[in-house]
C-alpha cells in the first residue's frame, strides 16, 4: 500500500515538472535599447541569447540558467509569457529558415505600431516583465 503512494506521487512530479516545460510555458524576449553605452557583461548575456540587435526576438523555456539570464538584462529588454496564438503568427510571418531548412533561433521584428516608451519600466513603459502583455507588444511589431 505504502509503495503505491510512493510511485504515485512520483509519477505525480514527474507529470507536472513535464508539463511546466511545454511549449505553453515559453518566455518571449524582445531586446529594446540600442548597443551603444551597453555594459560589458549585459552585451555578454545579449549576445548569448541572440539579441544582437534591436528589436530582436527570441523565445526560451524558463529553465533556471534562462531565468538568471533575463533577471541579469531585465532593464535592456521586455519579456513575458508568450500564448501560442501569438507564437504560431510568430513563426508564420517572421521565422527565417537557415541553409539546412532549421528554423534561427531569433527573430527580427519591427519597430511598434503607436510607438513605446522605451526608458521607463513596465507599467508605465515596456521595460522588464511584462507578463501577459507581451503578446500584445508582439503583434503591434509583426
Amino acid at each position: 500500500m505504502e509503495e503505491n503512494k510512493v510511485e504515485k506521487k512520483q509519477e505525480e512530479k514527474v507529470s507536472s515538472s513535464s508539463e511546466s516545460n511545454n511549449k505553453k510555458d515559453q518566455i518571449a524576449i524582445i531586446r529594446i535599447s540600442g548597443m551603444v553605452k551597453v555594459n560589458k557583461d549585459i552585451e555578454e548575456t545579449l549576445y548569448r541569447l541572440k539579441l544582437r540587435r534591436k528589436y530582436s526576438c527570441v523565445v526560451v523555456k524558463p529553465t533556471k540558467e534562462n531565468l538568471g539570464m533575463i533577471k541579469k538584462i531585465r532593464y535592456h529588454v521586455a519579456y513575458g509569457k508568450i500564448n501560442k496564438e501569438t507564437y504560431d503568427k510568430l513563426i508564420k510571418e517572421r521565422g527565417k529558415k537557415d541553409k539546412e531548412g532549421k528554423l534561427k533561433a531569433f527573430f527580427r521584428l519591427h519597430p511598434p505600431r503607436k510607438g513605446i516608451k522605451s526608458k521607463l519600466q513596465y507599467p508605465k513603459g515596456v521595460l522588464g516583465n511584462n507578463k501577459d502583455d507581451i503578446n500584445k507588444l508582439i503583434n503591434r511589431m509583426l
